[in-house]
């Protein structure tokens, strides 16, 4: 099984690269596999590279999910 998930463009670096976040946590990642990326788009993200971009909307729902999950195995 594998996971990706949405990430914020914070800054466009060079050779392919980009600051992301999530929920406050920065990481430097490749965008080598997507062209035109841009501070604000939302990328899936897995293992370091960004496969895909994805609207806002979308990315927020999907980041809500894995709260929500993540809340119900903390309960447990």
């Amino acid at each position: 099984m594998c996971l990706a998930i949405p990430v914020e463009v914070k800054e466009v670096l060079p050779d392919n690269m980009a600051k992301v976040t999530l929920d406050g946590v920065s990481k430097i990642v490749s965008t080598a596999l997507i062209d035109d990326v841009r501070p604000g788009d939302y990328l899936v993200l897995h293992v370091g590279y960004a496969l895909a971009k994805i609207n806002p909307e979308e990315a927020e729902r999907t980041l809500a999910l894995i709260r929500q999950a993540a809340a119900m195995g903390d309960a447990g």
